[in-house]
């Protein structure tokens, strides 16, 4: 066999066993190295390929997709530093729960540190970050490398999915010559079967130890954050409303929806009401259950680890999440499976419905004075972002960045009429690579809006380059107070010695020429009338256009406090 065909056969083995495990999406980053694995990747008539040029912009971009899919995306570079620009975006992988399959190309063996360029030490690249890492064999025309390649390449995809789900890494030493034979076919082969991969399944024990906690009189309360299983959000309903649980629902759990509303047991303003001292004491549950990623919400954590010796039950498929270190009991299981076995048993109920009412009171309260107090105070960024949420379409995807943004969705997104799904880089909370991300899910789907900070947006602006070359829809809504919006909150703001050069870090700059260069629509805004009007423009529009809203950092701080005070003061006053 010649060395064309050689090469055809091996790299042709890797593409159809990831196709057949699965895969529907790649994104390639052009270089040499990967070139066989780029071409065969682009002939597959059902692999959808997209385009990104900086390797950590490709790399946030796969991670949204699979985000928004829950589905393994595949990522391809060439050799050297491309593969160390993954790097940021496999470790929020990781922490995320985010599956990706991640090729990189490699120098062959006799290439490997003897000074060859763009060689690097490849192998075990991501350490401890990925699920499993492998360096496959190089070409050649043996019969066993061939199966061992299609062995390997299926358990990478299942093992990207299995309890918790996340990256894994494939390193693919390749020699040169580089092209394969062109063009190509495909046979039609079946589908590995993957059904209930990596899902844990619960014991008989914690179906009954549950049950018996749910029906007792003691007065629990869920506190839902990101899901891994989406079919857990409907179980969580009914479990809630069957036994009179208060849910104390993240922004990113996707329960501050109609659905839940209609149900009346999912509670969205506790970020407001749980930094009122006056009001915890009559909050104290007696159990807790856990489901679900941390949530954003600091006074929610402060509450949760102030609590007493109670039965505090983490549910969680993976390693469970707990960095309070409250759990008394870590029950490593499918959410979905277990809610279902219980809600399959008759049940007496309980007598907790007072429980659940002053909940619901409470929360009903919070939202109305917070809609109404804000509305009478300046222009913010808490203003901003209710008016952008009033304004999106029926089924839009709000992907939103972290510091300030994903902090005042969580105070002001409530169950909403138009169900919005929102999505946020959680794993690590960082700030590289959200544009990137959000262009990722918005590729699967229709209506499309980011909510990020300045300093965020800036740190990723090589990801509107995608937003050109791959048509997208969407929106961006750039929080511009000029830094690190955060920090004001924090108490770094309360030492003035070298806040603004180390925390602060004013850039001084607007995005309109950056726009400008990616085709983009751009408008800039200082209030709410101008916000209104750029709303009803961006909603009429299709293509990349970006909303600057200027916004004062100092200012911010003071009304978001004089916000929450004033909400705290009339609900004092009431009683």
């Amino acid at each position: 066999m010649n060395w064309k065909a050689v090469l055809t056969q091996y790299v042709k083995t890797i593409v159809e066993s990831l196709y057949q495990s699965g895969l529907r999406h790649v994104v390639i980053s052009p270089g040499s190295r990967s070139t066989p694995l780029a071409y065969v990747f682009a002939e597959h008539p059902d692999i959808q390929t997209h385009i990104a040029i900086d390797e950590r912009s490709a790399s946030f971009y796969a991670l949204g997709m699979a985000k928004k899919s829950s589905h393994p995306v595949a990522l391809l570079c060439t050799s050297g530093t491309a593969a160390a620009n993954y790097y940021p975006a496999v470790i929020e992988a990781k922490y995320a729960r985010v599956p990706l399959v991640v090729l990189t190309a490699d120098r062959p063996h006799e290439l490997r540190e003897v000074g060859a360029p763009q060689a690097i030490d490849q192998t075990d690249l991501y350490g401890k970050h990925v699920k499993w890492s492998v360096d496959l064999p190089q070409p050649n025309d043996r019969e066993i490398t061939n199966t061992y390649l299609q062995k390997t390449c299926q358990k990478a995809f299942v093992v990207s999915q299995k309890a918790p789900k996340g990256p894994v890494h494939l390193n693919v030493p390749l020699p040169e010559p580089l092209i394969p034979e062109l063009p190509l076919g495909f046979a039609k082969v079946p589908a590995y079967s993957h059904s209930n991969v990596g899902r844990l399944f619960p014991t008989d024990e914690m179906i009954t130890e549950f049950m018996s906690l749910l029906e007792s009189d003691k007065k629990g309360l869920m506190v839902v954050g990101e899901l891994s299983d989406p079919q857990a959000q409907g179980r969580i309903l009914e479990l809630s409303q069957k036994f009179h649980l208060p849910v104390l629902a993240d922004p990113l759990s996707q329960l501050r929806n109609p659905q839940a509303e209609s149900k009346g047991t999912v509670i969205e303003s506790y970020d407001t009401f749980l930094r009122f001292k006056e009001r915890l004491e009559a909050l104290k549950p007696d159990y807790v259950i856990k489901i679900g990623a941390t949530p954003v919400s600091k006074p929610l954590t402060q509450f949760l680890q102030a609590l007493g010796e109670i039965r505090y039950i983490v549910i969680d498929e993976g390693e469970h999440r707990d960095p309070i270190h409250r759990a008394t009991d870590a029950w490593a299981v499918n959410e979905t499976l277990l809610l279902r076995e219980v809600l399959l048993l008759e049940s007496k109920g309980n007598q907790n419905a007072d429980w659940l009412k002053k909940w619901q009171t409470l929360n009903e309260k919070t939202k109305s004075l917070l809609e109404q107090k804000s509305e009478i105070l300046p222009w913010n960024e808490g203003k901003a972002v209710q008016s952008i949420i009033r304004s999106l379409p029926s089924d839009s995807l709000l992907f939103v960045g972290n510091s300030m943004p994903i902090r005042d969705v969580d105070t002001f997104l409530h169950s909403q009429v138009q169900n919005l799904q929102v999505l946020a880089n959680r794993g690590t909370n960082g700030i590289d690579g959200v544009v990137s991300s959000a262009l990722g899910a918005s590729t699967l789907h229709n209506q499309n809006y980011l909510l990020i900070g300045d300093l965020s947006f800036y740190h990723d602006l090589n990801g509107l380059l995608i937003a050109q070359m791959e048509e997208i829809d969407i929106t961006i809504f750039v929080l511009n107070n000029n830094g690190g919006g955060i920090f004001s909150f924090l108490p770094q703001s309360e030492q003035p010695y070298h806040f603004e050069k180390l925390f602060g870090t004013p850039a001084n700059l607007t995005f309109e020429h950056v726009v400008n260069m990616y085709n983009g629509y751009y408008q800039k805004v200082h209030n709410e009338r101008e916000l209104e009007e750029a709303l009803q423009i961006v909603h009429s529009q299709g293509g990349l256009k970006v909303v600057e809203i200027m916004t004062n950092r100092e200012e911010n701080v003071v009304i978001h406090r004089e916000l929450w005070n004033s909400v705290s003061q009339e609900m004092i006053d009431d009683e």
